[in-house]
């Protein structure tokens, strides 16, 4: 009887061990539900890409953030490690579904996966990205399209065929206005590799831009002073670049807190996953609730016409 029971509480203590684990595994990242609201971001902004700070650098552009309190804050540009070598950087996208904008986090895997056809720039023109590659555990950068200086940098290559010619600022995908733009099956199969989510570095500068104001759409009107910077959460100094508005700003009809809706339970992106949750801590009280009735979504904070892919901003 006593070997019975401790048995039962040798397996308890295994189970108790392995949960945080499995949470903490690499694909766990893939199913998290997402922040949802009631108005689309604004047009992203358009900025020069900062100077790469050295080899193994890997480029994440750009993205607006929700912050229940006062909205739309801008998380700038920045250059980061990959937390392994082989892994590329997906990145998050807002995505119009039953009524509501819905932010599906960004991912690092082995490829670069559907990410709601929004031309971000410098590679990342809408599908794929273009601005280097690994090659064997060291990353060359195509210097056509990345900003690299190639006295200190010396694994680079040259490759134009692949920039194509896009004006477009649209920060949102589906909707009104938003870019009309599906998974490929391949992007489907991407989505389904284990991936891991955004490093600390990359938590750090989204944290950063929530405590700054001037990251704030309400202050900046879409073009936050600081676009982009060569490294997380530093936004003063030689490596941070400023932006203008990709298009006209139009501050929201409605309040921050009436704009914050919660998720649709089985909401799935174009890629057929599950909208992950923003690293933001701030934002709380995610919650799954019904699909909401599909009806035509509230007006975004800038209407800009999509257009078609381009190299870079």
């Amino acid at each position: 009887m006593k070997l019975h029971r401790a048995v039962r509480f040798l397996a308890l203590g295994l189970l108790l061990l392995a949960i945080p684990a499995a949470l903490s595994s690499p694909s766990s990242a893939q199913i998290a539900v997402g922040i949802s609201v009631r108005i689309g971001p604004p047009a992203l902004p358009v900025y020069e890409q900062p100077l790469c700070p050295g080899a193994g650098y890997m480029w994440t552009p750009g993205y607006w953030a929700w912050d229940d309190a006062d909205g739309y804050y801008w998380v700038p540009g920045t250059w980061v490690m990959a937390p392994t070598p082989g892994l590329l950087w997906t990145p998050g996208y807002w995505g119009w579904a039953g009524g509501l904008y819905l932010w599906n986090a960004g991912y690092w895997g082995p490829h670069v996966g559907f990410y709601g056809g929004i031309n971000y720039g410098w590679g990342y023109g809408g599908v794929g990205f273009f601005g280097g590659e690994w090659r064997g555990g060291a990353f060359f950068y195509n210097t056509a399209i990345m900003h690299v200086d190639t006295v200190h940098v010396t694994n680079v290559y040259v490759n134009r065929t692949v920039i194509v010619n896009n004006e477009s600022h649209v920060a949102f995908n589906g909707g009104e206005g938003g870019v009309q733009a599906r998974a490929t099956a391949q992007e489907e199969a991407y989505a389904r590799e284990p991936h891991q989510a955004a490093v600390a570095a990359q938590m750090q500068n989204e944290h950063a831009a929530s405590q700054n104001r001037a990251m704030f759409a309400s202050s900046n009107h879409g073009a936050p002073s600081v676009a982009a910077t060569a490294r997380p959460g530093e936004f003063s100094g030689r490596g941070v670049v400023s932006s203008r508005a990709g298009a006209e700003y139009h501050a929201p009809a409605m309040s921050p807190r009436e704009a914050r809706a919660a998720a649709p339970a089985e909401s799935r992106g174009n890629a057929g996953e599950r909208h992950p949750e923003s690293t933001r801590p701030q934002n709380e009280g995610r919650q799954n609730a019904k699909p909401a009735k599909q009806s035509k979504p509230a007006k975004h904070e800038n209407p800009p016409k999509e257009e078609k892919r381009e190299k870079g901003r």
